[in-house]
């Protein structure tokens, strides 16, 4: 007589998390709502079980745990999850889903819905009053805009399959952040063990981009051989850490000058002969190269050679998320741009020419003399301390340069003194400068902390103004930063306002009303003490109004940071 068929039954609960495991998940950065309990019992009867699951870090506010996830892939390039409550956790979130999708960052954002049921017909129907008023009728359609996929998990027979195919879409190229919703009914469901199906990634995973066709970049390398003033811009290629020795290398092989344009990674060692600036400068090109750049320059303020021939290299030539682009090239090849790069290279070596080598030498000297101009002159803006209260941002980031060394990961959320921080800021090293792609102010913090997840021995700075630092929920940033031991060191580049405000009402009315009466409500509560925030959370704290205390300040936090504790400098720079 056979034996009945052996049962064993587990909830979506149970299946969620065994598949957090198969996709490799590492972390869920967590700010758990009502909609979450039958995750909160099972992973509370996993911990009993001794079974493994996820690292969960609670992050007090949303906008923490994004740019946490955030930062973390920036490092590594492993996207991580994030779990939020309801519309309400949407809602905060859709500013760093904004970020995550104009960095193309994978990561796996995931909400609890309001309970469908009412009167108590299925597990985990509605008992509170907030899952009456909790369930809009679209909630994905608060970060619609900016993820790649979503769905609601329709019910858990689906949870692996769909937890494989939300990971698959974030890594696939070009990556970029997903959305899921998890039903509360839909997670305490019980299914038999063997009704669930196993999705590797090695059969359902992401795909990358790769490299272009040979004829196309025996093209681009035949105009670089004829070029006399080839230019490159570039501002992600950098992710990929082996991108900055190849553009290094092409760049001394053709004698060309590379511009980083609002670089989102470090794209090419800021001491090379062949790094030109943050401003570049196309006028006198005759072939020029896009790598891995969204807005090169901005055409208003650039002027352009209409005979320039351009090449695109970019996992994402299109832009198919920017509704306008309006960045004309000849060539456009989409793919992996380190694959691509080495194509070229070797495509060059090939072909050139002792002549074409002499040339191209010449024009590495004179950008060597170039560069040292520039370096000089960047000194000397460096030598204006300030004064009392209003100490100046160059030497300001000139001492951050001297104190941090060539190991440090500086994130760059300066704004307005972004460019500052760039220029003064040293970084030579793969992987050492984080700037800021999208346009949700409050990223840094987050970031930062990911960064120093991710790299545990590294010194990570955030330089940041404070309306960047206000948007941050910095009260959050710093009581995950006590809970979890991730110091940070936080350079705040105090000027009681929004100097990005000001600046953009002077450019579009240069001698208007605002300018004549001065009103441009952009100016933010005086004499904030900043500093606290961060000592409520056991920190350091230290404001600077002396330039001479400048030196010693930074080291002193720098001190407490090595120890174990973030600090914080609250520098008083010239009011806006």
């Amino acid at each position: 007589m056979d034996k009945a068929p052996q049962v064993k039954l587990h909830s979506t609960s149970h299946y969620f998390l065994d598949g957090l495991n198969d996709i490799g998940i590492e972390y869920l950065f967590s700010n758990f709502g009502t909609d979450h309990a039958p995750l909160i019992e099972e992973m509370a009867r996993w911990k009993k079980s001794g079974w493994h699951y996820p690292k969960v870090l609670n992050c007090p506010h949303e906008n923490t745990a994004m740019h946490m996830a955030a930062g973390f892939a920036m490092a590594t390039g492993r996207g991580q999850a994030v779990m939020v409550h309801v519309d309400a956790g949407t809602a905060n979130s859709a500013m760093a889903m904004h970020n995550a999708r104009r960095g193309r960052l994978p990561l796996v954002l995931m909400a609890g819905k309001a309970p469908y049921t009412v009167r108590g017909e299925l597990p985990g129907s509605r008992d509170n009053y907030v899952h009456f008023i909790q369930e809009p009728f679209d909630q994905s359609g608060i970060v619609r805009p900016y993820a790649k996929w979503e769905w609601t998990l329709p019910s858990g027979v689906m949870t692996k399959e769909t937890l494989r195919r939300a990971h698959t879409v974030a890594h696939s190229d070009p990556m970029g952040p997903v959305y899921l919703m998890l039903p509360r009914e839909t997670l305490t469901q019980t299914w038999d063990e063997a009704a669930m199906r196993a999705f590797p990634a090695e059969r359902y995973g992401a795909v990358r981009s790769g490299a272009a066709d040979a004829a196309a970049v025996a093209q681009i390398a035949d105009k670089l051989l004829s070029a006399k003033h080839p230019v490159m811009v570039t501002s992600y290629a950098g992710r990929n850490l082996e991108a900055p020795a190849l553009i290094e290398e092409v760049a001394r092989l053709t004698g060309i000058r590379v511009f980083e344009a609002n670089p989102l990674y470090l794209n090419i060692s800021r001491a090379s002969p062949c790094f030109a600036g943050m401003m570049p400068a196309i006028a006198g090109a005759d072939v020029g190269l896009l790598v891995d750049v969204d807005v090169p320059w901005i055409p208003k303020h650039t002027k352009e050679n209409p005979h320039t021939w351009w090449a695109h290299i970019d996992v994402d030539v299109v832009k198919e998320c920017f509704p306008i682009w309006g960045f004309a090239s000849n060539a456009r090849l989409q793919g992996d741009s380190v694959l691509i790069l080495r194509q070229l290279l070797e495509a060059l070596k090939a072909k050139a020419t002792p002549a074409f080598r002499e040339a191209a030498a010449k024009r590495v000297a004179a950008m060597r003399g170039e560069g040292n101009e520039r370096r000089a002159d960047l000194a000397k803006q460096a030598a204006d301390r300030g004064r009392t209260g209003a100490i100046n941002p160059h030497y300001l980031c000139a001492e951050v340069s001297k104190a941090i060394g060539d190991d440090a990961i500086v994130v760059n959320e300066g704004i307005r003194n972004g460019p500052v921080v760039n220029n003064q800021i040293m970084r030579t090293r793969p992987g050492s400068s984080i700037g800021f792609a999208g346009g949700g102010l409050g990223s840094s913090s987050g970031t930062a902390l990911g960064i120093k997840l991710a790299k545990p021995d590294a010194t990570v700075v955030q330089m940041v103004g404070d309306g960047g630092f206000y948007f941050g929920n910095p009260s959050s940033a710093y009581a995950v930063s006590k809970q979890y031991k991730l110091p940070i060191f936080t350079v705040l580049f105090d000027n009681s306002g929004w100097s990005a405000v000001k600046e953009a009402t002077l450019r579009v009315y240069p001698e208007g009303d605002a300018k004549a009466t001065n009103e441009f409500n952009a100016l933010l509560a005086p004499d904030i003490e900043f500093t606290k925030i961060c000592e409520a959370a056991g920190g350091y704290g230290e404001r600077v109004d002396d330039p001479e205390a400048v030196p010693a300040a930074i080291q002193r936090c720098l001190k407490e940071v090595r120890g174990g504790r973030s600090a914080l400098a609250h520098v008083r720079i010239p009011v806006l």
